[in-house]
């Protein structure tokens, strides 16, 4: 914040608007403490680490700023983690692949190595019995897919091999040969995946390890950019404290005495204040009085007492205050006007219909009175 410059105060209305940028400044640093207490409390204790929307857009901008460094960092370990977890597991596939392989050139694999020819068998119900049909040309074809449909880990081939045992268990009859050779083939991948499993339960854990640092890293980014912020935001307001300060003093300095007759005039116009502003004028003067009771039943208000600064200060408040007052007024008066008008309308239209309806019924008696009729 840059340093406030005043080469001096010649007038009265400088010295007005010198105390209406001080209460300005110091509606600011509260409304400013008090999100930095928000922030603070927030970002450092909150599970939830999300951006609050804040008037603040600066703010924003800085604490994003903050977070892009620490955000690319993580996002380069996260890749290097994917990578290296990507390696580990194109591994446990390959000694995976070595296990399907000598299922696959079993001599009792021949019936699974290709979908079933339904038609050509005449097997018509063969779908209704089993859901998802799957063999071995399809895992393989799967298995070696590099547009991204290909298998993710271990696990979804080892689902696989075991569902195309499965459907040929289920839709052949028990005594049937290619129950017996599913089954038996079946048993046989169960041995060799059981001396497999141990290496890919390592590796899931591994996984679920790594993603949980992750997002705990992430988080104490997110934390630590946020917790930076609000101190930084706390050292800018010490600023702009100890200039608000400067400010106080200059005020002080070049404020002029007021007289005693505007102080009378002043005493006057704080009796014709609402009580809601009545209120505020009163906190201002406990500003610079640290034992006056703003807020007690009865107040006493010994204007010869206050300072200059707050003498000119109310001043300027109740002068902002009355005049807004005025307005309002003035505002609730034309539409008064306005209203008294339309009724004065709606009586005079209303009094020439009755007039007219009179006249009327007078032509109309006169007439059955004539010798005519």
């Amino acid at each position: 914040m840059e340093a406030l410059k005043i080469e001096g105060i010649d007038t009265e209305s400088e010295v007005e608007d010198l105390g209406r940028c001080i209460d300005e400044i110091s509606t600011t640093v509260n409304q400013l403490e008090q999100r930095v207490s928000n922030v603070e409390q927030f970002y450092l204790t909150s599970d939830d680490m999300q951006l609050t929307t804040t008037k603040c857009s600066a703010f924003k901008d800085k604490v994003k700023e903050k977070q892009l460094t620490s955000i690319e960092k993580q996002q380069q370990e996260a890749s290097h983690r994917e990578a290296a977890s990507l390696k580990r597991m194109q591994d446990l596939m390959r000694q995976f692949a070595t296990i399907l392989r000598q299922i696959t050139q079993h001599k009792w694999a021949h019936p699974f190595m290709h979908p079933v020819d339904v038609e050509g068998l005449g097997l018509h119900d063969y779908y209704e019995v089993i859901q998802k049909p799957m063999d071995f040309g399809s895992i393989k074809s799967k298995m070696e897919a590099k547009d991204g449909t290909g298998y993710k880990n271990v696990r979804e081939i080892y689902a696989d091999v075991r569902l195309v045992f499965k459907n040929a268990m289920k839709y052949n009859d028990e005594r049937h040969d290619v129950h017996i050779m599913a089954k038996t083939l079946l048993e046989k991948f169960e041995e060799k995946w059981l001396q497999l499993l141990p290496k890919v339960a390592e590796e899931e854990k591994r996984q679920l390890e790594e993603e949980a640092k992750a997002q705990i890293d992430m988080k104490l980014a997110q934390e630590a950019a946020h917790a930076s912020m609000a101190r930084e935001l706390s050292n800018e307001l010490c600023e702009v404290d100890l200039q608000l300060e400067k400010l106080r003093l200059i005020v002080i300095q070049k404020c002029r005495k007021m007289s005693t007759e505007e102080k009378k005039k002043l005493g006057t116009a704080l009796t014709r204040l609402s009580p809601e502003d009545l209120s505020k004028a009163l906190e201002i003067v406990a500003e610079n009085n640290p034992g006056f009771q703003p807020t007690a039943q009865e107040v006493d208000l010994d204007i010869d007492a206050q300072s200059e600064l707050t003498l000119w200060r109310l001043k300027v408040f109740v002068q902002d205050k009355l005049k807004l007052a005025a307005k309002c007024s003035e505002v609730v008066d034309r539409n008064n006007l306005n209203i008294n008008e339309n009724a004065i309308k709606s009586n005079s239209r209303r009094k020439r219909e009755i007039s007219d309806a009179l006249a009327k019924n007078a032509i109309k008696r006169t007439r059955k009175l004539s010798p005519n009729s």
